[in-house]
């Protein structure tokens, strides 16, 4: 007997937990512009997805090694999201990265599929998130470029 065919991806009847993914640029490294630049590309994360704080499991917070004068985490709190779980951290210093950075990974409870999330990159770092043709060349290219195989 064959095998039945798989069904078509679709919103699921129980929330799981997504991944939501952003970042964006500040324009200089001081306390309200980390906070001005973290709320704004916060804003648009939750407004592109409907996202409810009640629904956020957590959420990280990363800034490049350039920008030290003030949490971002804290432009979340000021917006209201006491009881969600938030971390700060450091981006690595990858040589070429990108400078002055805001990233923000949400872990959020949902019924949308994977493919249903927006990711939001905006500002300097609207070309951090290449698009899947442009992923599929750079595999092709380290593939080549390294052989794992023993001698």
């Amino acid at each position: 007997m064959p095998p039945k065919p798989r069904p078509k991806a679709r919103r699921s009847r129980r929330p799981v937990c997504r991944g939501v993914r952003g970042a964006t640029t500040v324009e200089g490294p001081s306390r309200e512009e980390i906070l001005a630049a973290t709320a704004e590309l916060l804003q648009r994360m939750v407004q592109e997805n409907g996202i409810e704080p009640e629904d956020v499991a957590s959420a990280l917070f990363t800034t490049t090694p350039d920008l030290t004068a003030e949490y971002p985490a804290l432009a979340a709190r000021l917006m209201g999201w006491g009881d969600v779980a938030l971390l700060c951290g450091h981006e690595m210093a990858v040589p070429g990265g990108l400078d002055r950075c805001v990233r923000i990974l949400l872990h959020w409870n949902t019924t949308l599929p994977a493919s249903g999330i927006e990711h939001v990159y905006i500002h300097g770092a609207a070309d951090l998130r290449p698009d899947r043709g442009e992923l599929e060349e750079l595999r092709r290219q380290v593939d080549i470029g390294t052989d794992r195989r023993p001698s």
